[in-house]
């Protein structure tokens, strides 16, 4: 007796439906599958027939065979457990299981029935609704994450013997309610970390507003112990809240790599701050694996990057930065072939200006030679520093500025004027460029414009630091940002200056 399931794969951060085929003829017991499975798929014969048994269900005794289709493509984890088990179930014609075809079943098997939490559930959700299926049946643990995805019926189940009995007709399991409103009523940027906790240091705050207000990316020069990790750690708590589209995309990639198992509420509705140690590897950073699997720059998608203590990091793993500074995505590229993850968020960098951290400090001397300040610093090269909009130096606090007693302008008083400047720009630019940071060659003709004086000043200032055509245009942007938040039509030459003295502390201190 034939019987099909459909189930699902994860393949980097998309679903891909995956038809099980089980047939179960005579001959010698036994069970086969095929369909490109790896190990974790082998081994699901034991745990499945072993499930089954503890299940009080019945299975073929003769010769079954399991088929994955589509046959080209790597069928991975242990997610394929459950509908493997329905589907064998179903083949024995002692205990037929009518409409299994209209339902997209994934889990994994305790050998006692249980049914275990898989990744991916939200990408699941959505392949399930793109190929027609009318419900989703898969771990309870995982039906608020898939809840996100409305078209589609979503049915957490607990064990096999259940999940038999609800397709039976014999028990009723209610479709989980979506999420999306709930969703939205907890997408806030509130939290512990506030921009009220941070003492002096306005300078530093301004450029902060600049970038959290135009999306462009920062770096932060200072001797240990100025702030520098503190002011970044606050950046999320400025920024806008995610709308519904990004909440689910950002969901999506931490699903996919199982980082919301176990966790309540089951999806990402704060934009995400990471932050990875420098002794990351290249295919952690960027992603990579056989079966290619997002990194870090794609988990930090609509969020905040924060690579601190730049230089330790080697220089060959900043360098993969470059495709997903300027294209906002990552593609990884394989001989089986290539798969593209989103990466736009927000980078944002903190370094010290030499090895033991006081070059040019007024009141600590430095203990390094210039051959090992300059060592030190060539580890960052010219073009990555290009691709950073704001270079930005936070000096050491003093005396007075660490004891003052009141507190600093909170983040929900600085994320107000980010908000209407982000208004102004949605307004210029349309819904499909965010911010003044992801702008366009020509948007940044159309809205960049320069009278005469303005065009003079900037024309020294390439002139004189020998600025690039890409810190050109940067410059341009972050000037425009600056017209935005004093909500000015056009760039003044005031907004100019300020943008040209955030690109030069490259040239200056870098020498």
């Amino acid at each position: 007796m034939l019987a099909k399931v459909f189930s699902a794969a994860v393949q980097g951060v998309e679903g891909l439906e995956v038809e099980i085929e089980v047939n179960s003829s005579g001959g010698a017991t036994g069970i086969v599958i095929v369909g490109l499975p790896d190990t974790a798929v082998r081994e699901s014969r034991d745990r499945v027939t072993t499930a089954v048994s503890n299940s009080l269900l019945h299975w073929p005794r003769g010769r079954t065979t399991i088929n994955l289709a589509p046959a080209d493509v790597r069928k991975e984890g242990p997610s394929f457990d459950l509908p493997i088990a329905l589907g064998l179930v179903g083949a024995c014609e002692e205990t037929p299981l009518p409409g299994l075809e209209r339902f997209c079943v994934v889990g994994e098997l305790a050998l006692n029935g249980v049914v275990r939490p898989i990744r991916g559930a939200l990408a699941i959700a959505l392949a399930a609704r793109k190929n027609g299926r009318c419900g989703l049946i898969l771990p309870e643990a995982n039906a608020e994450e898939a809840s996100l995805i409305e078209g589609v019926e979503i049915f957490g189940v607990k064990n096999l013997h259940q999940t038999v009995q609800f397709l039976r007709g014999e028990i009723t399991i209610s479709p989980t309610p979506h999420q999306s409103g709930a969703l939205l009523s907890q997408n806030t940027t509130s939290g512990t970390d506030d921009f009220s906790d941070v003492r002096g240091q306005h300078l530093a705050k301004r450029a902060i507003e600049v970038a959290v207000s135009g999306g462009h990316n920062l770096l932060m020069l200072g001797v240990p112990g100025s702030g520098k990790s503190m002011l970044a750690k606050r950046i999320p708590s400025l920024m806008p809240p995610m709308s519904l589209e990004e909440a689910i995309e950002t969901t999506k990639i931490h699903s996919a790599c199982g980082l919301l198992i176990g966790k309540h509420p089951a999806f990402v509705a704060q934009r995400p701050f990471r932050a990875p140690h420098h002794t990351i590897s290249d295919a952690g950073l960027l992603g990579g694996s056989a079966n290619p699997s997002p990194g870090e720059v794609s988990l930090a998608h609509n969020g905040v990057l924060f690579l601190d203590e730049l230089p330790e990091f080697k220089r060959t793993t900043l360098e993969v930065l470059r495709q997903p500074l300027e294209d906002r995505t990552v593609t990884i590229a394989r001989a089986a072939g290539s798969m593209t993850f989103p990466a736009d968020f927000v980078f944002v960098a903190a370094l010290n200006p030499c090895p033991c951290g006081y070059y040019g400090d007024r009141k600590k001397a430095c203990r390094c030679s210039e051959q090992q300040v300059h060592r030190y610093r060539q580890r960052i090269s010219g073009p990555l520093l290009d691709r950073i909009d704001l270079h930005l130096e936070v000096p050491a606090l003093s005396y007075h500025e660490l004891s003052r007693g009141h507190e600093g302008e909170s983040s929900s008083s600085i994320r107000t004027r980010v908000l209407r400047a982000r208004q102004r720009q949605s307004e210029r630019l349309g819904a499909r460029t965010r911010c003044n940071a992801r702008m366009t060659s020509r948007q940044i003709r159309e809205t960049c414009g320069l009278g005469s004086a303005e065009a003079v000043v900037l024309q020294n200032a390439v002139a004189a630091l020998h600025l690039s055509a890409r810190a050109y245009d940067r410059i341009l942007k972050v000037a425009r940002t600056r017209a935005d938040l004093e909500e000015s039509e056009h760039i003044a030459a005031h907004h100019l200056q300020e943008a040209i003295g955030y690109r030069a502390l490259d040239r200056e201190v870098w020498k």
